[in-house]
């Protein structure tokens, strides 16, 4: 049976600009770029100052054909529009006179850092051609590179390259011209590259340090990483020394041969061959004699606008009234230009928001910021921001999320300056970077033959009145990447 009934009911939804907002407030500068770039690409009625707007593109030029081929129906068009809201008015300043042919050393210059050079896997195909190998030994070194990641290790076992090969490539091998082939390639620079484990890795570059001088310690750390690498990992050298027979002044030689190898030598081309990643502060702090100053990185943002060119097809398009064809058009370059209009405004939004919230954080974190120490960081949560700048938290976590600032002691993600905070034994608050901080400090300061426990460092910070718990100590350790206590054991010097 129906029922007629009233209910009451509480909806929120976003409006296509808000939600186009909320999308650019969480990419970094650097991606920014690239979103405006893939904006202008999609809306011809956006563009980049710089560009002449008096120029029509050849698929600009056929749209604006075909809206003037339109039939002799007329039309109404919507109550709500105004041409006036879409044509520039008087007031707007002249194109020319925002234009200048000369430079001067105000003049903002936007470059574009970039770098050049061979990647890793180049490098090696390069070595490879230089060897004599046959055209099947070419092509079976060219799929070993290929199962070689960026730090150098081979990620394919020899018995499963000779199936890929036989099926993907059409190549007949066996795992013993497979394993020849491998060899040539652990020859390569770096020394270790190839190899299929870190044992393997560290033996290669021993072997090639023995060919070029040969020594005691160098044969000792070929023993030690053949027989005993497992003891070696786990810091067991009472163990290394009493099966080997060596003295503790020549494990410490072995040890200093063994720590200057590469463990990683794919990452040893980074700044040669390998392209360089940028990091793009979002943000700059500056202290000027004791007062911060606060500056956006509009690092490459070209300065946006409305297209000349569609301003004047709407006024075009909407005097002629030409029927259904022409109806459509109007509507097309309406929606392009309001578009286009929502976007400016949403970066042009994304920058106050982004400047008013690290305002908040630089003033919250003064102390920090004014002496680089990080004992003065304040416990600082998403909620004590968002409640000096009046937002959501949800925008404040956007904000924070992959943004960096740089700082007169260094370039540190945003989001690190959040921290819990934790009650001192005197009642006073303080924040837990404040803790690790101190923590660091006692190991970096701690006996490395006689390094400290999680139990030992719980009891210290006591005695200093931060009373937390031995698996705390442990949790921030692990944030730190600090190992424990039995693998940071050093031989006595």
């Amino acid at each position: 049976m129906l029922k007629q009934r009233l209910q009451q009911k509480l909806l929120q939804k976003l409006s296509p600009q808000q939600i186009l907002l909320m999308k650019l407030l969480q990419v970094p500068a650097m991606e920014l770029e690239q979103r405006i770039k893939q904006e202008i690409e999609d809306n011809p009625a956006l563009e980049a100052e710089g560009l002449d707007s008096n120029e029509m593109s050849d698929q600009e030029k056929e749209s604006q054909d075909d809206f003037d081929s339109g039939n002799e129906e007329s039309f109404d068009t919507d109550d709500n529009f105004d041409i006036d809201d879409y044509y520039k008015s008087e007031d707007e300043i002249p194109e020319y006179k925002l234009q200048a042919n000369n430079r001067s050393r105000d003049d903002e210059q936007r470059e574009i850092p970039y770098s050049v050079g061979f990647t890793f896997h180049e490098f090696l195909i390069q070595q490879l051609g230089l060897r004599n190998l046959n055209e099947n030994q070419q092509q079976i070194g060219m799929y070993i590179i290929g199962n070689i990641d960026d730090s150098g290790y081979l990620q394919r076992s020899p018995e499963s390259m000779v199936d890929d090969l036989a099926f993907m490539q059409n190549v007949t091998t066996t795992r013993e011209e497979i394993e020849e082939v491998l060899q040539v390639i652990q020859d390569f620079d770096p020394p270790g590259v190839g190899a299929r484990s870190l044992q393997e890795c560290l033996l290669i570059q021993l072997k090639n340090k023995q060919k070029e001088q040969s020594s005691e310690s160098i044969e000792l750390a070929v023993k030690v990483v053949k027989r005993f690498f497992n003891e070696f990992t786990k810091k067991h050298y009472q163990k290394i020394m009493k099966r080997s027979g060596m003295t503790e002044e020549q494990l410490k030689a072995v040890i200093n041969e063994i720590v200057m190898l590469n463990p990683k030598p794919g990452n040893s081309l980074s700044e040669t061959s390998k392209n360089n990643q940028y990091v793009i502060p979002d943000f700059t702090v500056l202290n000027n004699n004791g007062e911060l100053e606060l500056s956006l990185n509009n690092w490459n943002m070209p300065d946006l606008k409305v297209s000349h060119t569609y301003m004047d097809m709407i006024k075009e398009l909407a005097a002629k009234k030409n029927g259904k064809t022409n109806t459509e058009a109007l509507m097309f370059v309406k929606n392009k230009v309001d578009s286009a209009r929502w976007f400016i405004e949403a970066v042009q939004q994304r920058q106050n928001t982004l400047y008013t919230t690290m305002e908040a954080i630089m003033d919250y974190q003064r102390e920090y910021f004014l002496t680089g120490d990080e004992t003065r960081l304040r416990p600082m949560i998403l909620k004590n921001i968002a409640d000096v700048v009046g937002m959501d938290i949800s925008t404040i976590s956007r904000v924070a999320n992959s943004k960096y600032v740089q700082t007169p002691f260094g370039t540190f993600l945003l989001k690190s300056f959040f921290s819990e905070s934790m009650q001192k034994e005197d009642g006073e608050e303080v924040s837990t970077r404040e803790v690790k901080t101190i923590l660091k400090d006692m190991i970096e300061g701690e006996d490395k033959k006689s390094p400290l426990t999680d139990e030992q460092l719980m009891n210290m910070l006591k005695e200093k009145g931060y009373p937390i718990a031995r698996r705390t100590v442990a949790k921030y350790r692990e944030q730190m990447g600090i190992a424990v206590a039995r693998l940071r054991k050093e031989l006595a010097s």
